[in-house]
């Protein structure tokens, strides 16, 4: 194997900070010239990116990229892992579908069947960029399943990577986490962690510093530093686990003053997917947005959103057992509906899979819209653009009809006659699909509302329908992601004995 310049960002557990942390050190290998590419052998997420090629990867690795000032890789994570139940998954490798197969199957023999991909992915990387920052998944000292690791120790031994071992103080136990992960490793993989630090702190870092004294003692080991908790970062996480929490509780009735805040009720299915299409429109001020799993809670929205799904036919059939189906059409009456990916397929008239792709028959779908989806078994992974078709939202003329996003679905829409798509794409085909009343739409366009022209000119349409005043101000979210990617990278620049980190792979920090 290629002998790359490699750093490994491990962690006690799952989401104590490693992709974040992985992305900082991208973002500050690459602002001291030095070329550099993020790494994750494996991960399992719903929450996933297309690249320029059309295929799919972690989302986290793309934003990775992003930070490092590349164009997102399959080589950057060559297995995609997403869950479909308790119990199996939907493998993806090298950015397409390899197979549907069960937890034990994967860990118990398939893993080694994928491992010669892994290497010659991270050779491919290693043999074009100066650095490799690369990340674990869950923790390294998950014994169960050590046997056949193909993403923390033994991707650390295959890319002779230094490691850092991250912990997550927020959740409390951090000093017992960091103790016990050492400890469950054998004595040459304690031997790649040359130090550990602690993450997400808020307080005084004086009463901390006891510990971090005792933990280097019985650690043997450096802590190279604390960083804080960084609240409001426009960045993504990777997946459900830092989905902001499902509300409790609904709207009142809503109020007549006519700069209150466009209520938008996302629902948040068991299959969500993607749920990082809605941090830009979380983000605006003139907005309230809520994650619902409760029909009642759509009474007062003015804007109901279908999300992807990861199971489009199971999660529409919890939408009628959650009596979703009966507010989403009151709500069409009255409001706005929009659905996106697999949410625009349940608009639909119909569902239908001959192949039991998802699970074999045919579904009525919420008959707002005039399509029907039949599940095929090639995915459609690309990133896309075009123009509004009527060039006009709910009814209101916009003056910027660009739209721009990526594709990731299995399914291909068909339209009824007197359908009218949303949008059409640079290459002539047709996104989406528009109600006759402008009241309901959907799009197969992950990201829409990313862009800034196309959300402001969205929530200015969607506030003029419902009588609302413009918004005295727009968040500029594309400047803001850059502004939090290098608010990351200066936090963790001063947190973390950097020199430390340069040194551990033979480069200068300046």
């Amino acid at each position: 194997m290629t002998q790359a310049r490699a750093i490994m960002v491990l962690g006690t557990s799952s989401h104590v900070g490693k992709s974040l942390l992985t992305t900082a050190l991208c973002r500050i290998f690459a602002q001291r010239g030095y070329t550099v590419a993020p790494f994750k052998s494996q991960n399992m997420s719903l929450n996933s990116a297309a690249t320029i090629e059309g295929l799919e990867i972690g989302r986290a690795q793309a934003l990775q990229a992003e930070a490092a000032g590349i164009a997102p890789s399959v080589y950057m994570n060559p297995i995609l892992i997403k869950p479909s139940s308790d119990c199996s998954s939907q493998i993806i490798v090298r950015g397409k579908i390899w197979g549907q197969i069960s937890a034990v199957d994967y860990h118990q023999r398939r893993v080694e069947e994928l491992l010669p991909i892994v290497r010659e992915s991270y050779q491919t990387l290693a043999s074009n960029y100066q650095v490799i920052v690369l990340e674990g998944a869950g923790s390294p000292a998950e014994i169960n399943l050590k046997q056949h690791d193909i993403v923390n120790m033994r991707m650390a031994a295959m890319a002779d990577a230094q490691c850092l071992l991250v912990g997550d103080i927020d959740r409390g136990g951090v000093f017992a986490s960091l103790l016990g992960t050492v400890e469950l490793l054998e004595p040459e993989e304690r031997e790649r962690i040359r130090g550990f630090c602690i993450n997400k702190f808020r307080g005084d870092l004086s009463l901390l510093e006891p510990g971090l004294r005792m933990m280097e003692q019985r650690l043997d080991k450096p802590c190279l530093g604390v960083v804080p908790y960084l609240p409001a970062l426009a960045l993504e996480e990777e997946d459900s686990v830092g989905l902001p929490p499902v509300a409790r509780s609904g709207w009142g009735p809503r109020q007549n003053t006519l700069d209150r805040a466009l209520r938008i009720a996302v629902i948040a299915l068991p299959s969500f997917s993607n749920f990082t299409d809605f941090d830009s429109l979380r983000a605006e001020p003139s907005v309230d947005l809520l994650f619902c799993r409760s029909a009642d809670f759509l009474t007062n929205a003015d804007i109901v959103i279908l999300p992807g799904s990861k199971q489009t036919m199971s999660d529409l059939e919890w939408i009628l057992a959650q009596r979703f189906d009966r507010a989403v059409h009151l709500h069409a009456k009255t409001g706005l509906v929009v659905g996106i990916c697999g949410g625009m397929q349940m608009l639909g008239e119909e569902l239908v899979d001959p192949e039991g792709i998802e699970r074999k028959g045919r579904m009525p779908g919420l008959r707002l819209l005039p399509i029907r989806t039949e599940m095929q078994a090639d995915k459609v992974t690309r990133l896309c653009s075009g123009v509004i078709q009527s060039h006009s939202l709910f009814g209101q003329p916009v003056r910027e009809d660009a739209v721009a996003g990526y594709e990731i679905h299995i399914g291909k829409t068909l339209y009824e006659d007197h359908a009218e798509p949303f949008a059409t794409l640079i290459s002539g085909e047709p996104d989406g699909c528009i109600s006759t009343d402008r009241r309901v739409l959907g799009t197969y366009l992950h990201g829409i509302f990313d862009h800034d022209a196309f959300r402001h000119h969205f929530l200015a349409a969607a506030r003029t329908f419902f009588q609302l005043a413009p918004p005295s101000t727009f968040n500029p979210w594309t400047r803001q992601r850059e502004e939090s990617l290098d608010r990351l990278a200066r936090q963790v620049s001063t947190s973390l004995d950097m020199h430390r980190i340069f040194d551990w792979v033979g480069l200068e920090y300046a």
